[in-house]
C-alpha cells in the first residue's frame, strides 16, 4: 500500500503543488445484509483499511483525477451536464455533480487516489472513494456538509452514476464511523447508535474469497425490485405496510403462502434479518459471543438459501470456518456473489484459524484467500 508520504510525493511530482490528504474507511457489515434499502436495521463497522485522496484546488472549474491503481488521467468540467462516462472516476463525477446540485459552489480540483480497500471485495471500496473524494473537494474550498448530508449525497452519486440502487449503509458508516465502535443504523429514520465492540479475547477476521462481485451487473438491483414487489403484494393483506421493515414475522407467516416462491423467500430473508440484527446488538451488550456467532451463521444461511446472493466460494469459506476451533460465527458480508466473509474468532485461535482456512480453501478451489484481522476504525478525516 502506498504511504501518505509517497502519495504526497507523487502528487507534487505530477502537479507541482503540495496537496492536503484525506481518507475514508471501507467497512465490514457484521450483520444486517440487504436490509438497508428495505428501511431496516444494519450493524456495520468502519475498518482500518482506507481510501486516500490527495487534493489541491484549481481555479478553472475542472477536475483532474489520477489513480495509483489505474493508468491514465481522467478530466472533466464542473458543469450541470455531468454524466457517467463508464470509468472508475464516475464515482468522483457523481459526487461532484451532487455537490453542484446541492449549491456547494466548489471550484476545480486535482485529485490523486490510492486505496487499501479491496475492489469488489464487499468492503465498500466505492463508498470509501465517494466519501473521501467528496470530503476532499469540499475541504480544499473551505466548505462543509454534515456527515449525514455527505453520506446521502454520496449514496445518490452511486445510484445515479454507477447504476447501483444501494441503501445508505456504506456511505453512512464511512462518514460516521468511530474507532472501537460499530454503528446500529435505522435506515428509515437515519437514527444511529454507537455499539461498543467489546469482544474480549475475540477478533473480527475478514477472509477474501478472491472472487470479484459486480453489483452493477443487475442482480443487486433485481433483488431490490423483488423486495418492492413483495411490499406491493403484502400491502394488500397487511394494512400500513410501506416497506418490509413494517412486517412482523408472525404477520408474514400468516400470508407468506400467498406470495410467489422467489418473492416469499426474498421478503422472508429481510424480515428475519432485521430481527437477527437487533438480537445481535443485545448479544453484544451481554458479551454473549456464542449467541452473536449463531446469528451470523443463520444470517449466512438465509442469504444463501432465501436471498440467493452467496456463491460456492463464500459458502465454502463459511463451511470451513464452522468446523475450526475457536470460531463463534461466520457469514458472507456485502452485496454478495463474491467478496468476503466476516468471522468472529477467539484471539488465541486466530493464527491457526487463518492457516487452516487458507489450506483447505486453496486445496478445494486452487485460490489462496487473503485473511486479515480488522479493528473498528474512524470515519472520513483529513490526514495530518
Amino acid at each position: 500500500m502506498i504511504s501518505i508520504e509517497e502519495l504526497t510525493e507523487r502528487f507534487v511530482a505530477r502537479y507541482e503543488r503540495v496537496p492536503r490528504v484525506f481518507s475514508a474507511p471501507g467497512r465490514v457489515n457484521l450483520i444486517g445484509e440487504h436490509t438497508d434499502y428495505n428501511e431496516g436495521f444494519v450493524l456495520p463497522m468502519a475498518i482500518d483499511r482506507r481510501t486516500y485522496v490527495a487534493a489541491a484546488p484549481r481555479g478553472d472549474g475542472r477536475v483532474r483525477c489520477v489513480s495509483a491503481e489505474v493508468d491514465g488521467e481522467v478530466e472533466f468540467a464542473l458543469s450541470g451536464d455531468l454524466a457517467p462516462a463508464g470509468d472508475w472516476a464516475d464515482y468522483v463525477r457523481g459526487v461532484a455533480a451532487g455537490l453542484l446540485r446541492a449549491g456547494q459552489l466548489l471550484g476545480g480540483a486535482d485529485l490523486l487516489v490510492a486505496s487499501e480497500v479491496p475492489i469488489g471485495g464487499g468492503l465498500s471500496s466505492s463508498a470509501a472513494l465517494e466519501v473521501a473524494a467528496g470530503f476532499a473537494m469540499l475541504s480544499i474550498h473551505d466548505r462543509r456538509l454534515s456527515p449525514v448530508e455527505l453520506a446521502l449525497l454520496c449514496q445518490r452519486a452511486e445510484q445515479e452514476f454507477a447504476g447501483t440502487q444501494c441503501g445508505i449503509m456504506d456511505q453512512f458508516i464511512s462518514t460516521l464511523g468511530v474507532a472501537g465502535q460499530a454503528l446500529l443504523i435505522d435506515c428509515r429514520s437515519l437514527e444511529f447508535r454507537l455499539i461498543p465492540m467489546e469482544l474480549g479475547e475475540a477478533r473480527i477476521v475478514i477472509c477474501n474469497s478472491m472472487i470479484r462481485h459486480e453489483l452493477a451487473s443487475g442482480e443487486y438491483n433485481r433483488r431490490r425490485a423483488e423486495c418492492e414487489e413483495a411490499v406491493r403484494r403484502l400491502a394488500g393483506h397487511l394494512p400500513g405496510v410501506q416497506s418490509l421493515r413494517d412486517v412482523e414475522i408472525e404477520e408474514f407467516d400468516s400470508v407468506a403462502d400467498l406470495l410467489p416462491d422467489a418473492i416469499r423467500r426474498r421478503a422472508g430473508h429481510v424480515i428475519t434479518e432485521n430481527c437477527r440484527t437487533l438480537a445481535s446488538v443485545e448479544a453484544l451488550a451481554r458479551g454473549d459471543l456464542a449467541s452473536f456467532g449463531r446469528l451470523m451463521f443463520a444470517s449466512h444461511a438465509s442469504l444463501r438459501d432465501d436471498y440467493e446472493v452467496s456463491c460456492s466460494e463464500l459458502d465454502l469459506l463459511v463451511e470451513i470456518a464452522s468446523r475450526i476451533s475457536g470460531v463463534h460465527g461466520a457469514r458472507m458480508t456485502g452485496g454478495g456473489f463474491g467478496g468476503c466473509t466476516v468471522n468472529l474468532v477467539d484471539l488465541a485461535q486466530v493464527d491457526s484459524f487463518v492457516a487452516s482456512l487458507r489450506r483447505e480453501y486453496q486445496a478445494r478451489t486452487g485460490i489462496d484467500p487473503h485473511c486479515s484481522v480488522c479493528r473498528p476504525s474512524g470515519g472520513v478525516r483529513e490526514e495530518i
